[in-house]
């Protein structure tokens, strides 16, 4: 890969640690904080819209009163999308990405997570009114500036990215990825990775095993029952498992707050499912045979 930072290969999603889930308290995500460094989960995934832009605070207020080195942790957030809600005066949702922009969202990213530099800046959903040479200007200052090392996307697609790339190097690309939902396996989203040795990302990637029964996660979950036994695994372990045997080498963004499953998502990094075994999972997600 590209990137210059040791992201750990599991992250820890922080997407529902506030408001928009867990409503953890500040001792609540001290703990949460160490324990995925306690299990080598290094790298911290945000962005500046999450809990209606409180997250990113809530979460250094938390480290400020850890006594975490910031050596020790990797921040990734993310910019761009102008949510409807009561932090900003938005009359409708849209993304904005002109320098002034994104050279600012920075700025308050770093003030609300108490750092002086973020590890990854993704923009984090593509609009039909970006310009790279607009980015390209606020990537570079950002850079010169040291508040930033890595830059990438989220939920880009190939010709995005070379687009953006007539201007700026893009280094990761985040994006939906799961045994539920994996048509980025065929869109050329991850042939672009390997291609280009763009690292990654994949947010939801248990997909909606657990959050929705239909004929899908039943034919998934009658696969699973067999491989739990021969693997001695979870079955949110297998499914990250499966995730992980993909070549190009994917980083799994978790999002749970629970500390057991942490430490399970960890130990799925053992886990080496057999080939036959990745293409049983996968027709049980299709409902038919590969062709």
């Amino acid at each position: 890969m590209k990137t210059t930072q040791n992201y750990s290969r599991i992250i820890a999603g922080t997407m529902t640690w506030g408001n928009w889930g867990r409503g953890l308290s500040e001792p609540e995500i001290i703990k949460l904080m160490q324990h995925c460094l306690n299990v080598g989960i290094t790298t911290f995934d945000h962005a500046d819209i999450y809990g209606g832009y409180t997250n990113e605070a809530m979460f250094g207020a938390a480290f400020a009163n850890s006594g975490i080195s910031r050596e020790d942790m990797q921040l990734i957030t993310k910019c761009g999308i102008q949510h409807v809600c009561k932090a900003r005066d938005n009359k409708i949702g849209h993304y904005q990405y002109n320098k002034e922009y994104i050279v600012s969202s920075v700025h308050q990213s770093l003030k609300n997570l108490k750092t002086d530099y973020i590890d990854f800046l993704l923009l984090h959903r593509p609009s039909p009114l970006m310009h790279p040479l607009e980015i390209s200007e606020a990537i570079y200052q950002l850079k010169k500036e040291g508040k930033i090392i890595d830059f990438g996307v989220s939920n880009f697609t190939p010709s995005q990215i070379q687009m953006i790339e007539t201007a700026v190097p893009v280094l990761g690309n985040q994006v939906e990825f799961s045994l539920t939902q994996n048509s980025v396996m065929y869109d050329g989203t991850l042939d672009d990775c390997i291609t280009n040795k763009r690292m990654a990302m994949a947010w939801s990637s248990l997909g909606s095993y657990f959050k929705e029964k239909n004929e899908q996660t039943t034919r998934i979950k009658e696969a699973l029952g067999v491989l739990v036994e021969k693997y001695n695994a979870t079955e949110d372990q297998l499914l990250l498992a499966w995730v992980l045997k993909h070549p190009a080498v994917v980083f799994p963004v978790i999002g749970t707050a629970n500390l057991e499953r942490i430490t399970a998502a960890v130990n799925a990094l053992e886990i080496k499912l057999e080939l036959e075994d990745w293409f049983v999972l996968l027709k049980a997600s299709q409902g038919h045979p590969v062709p």
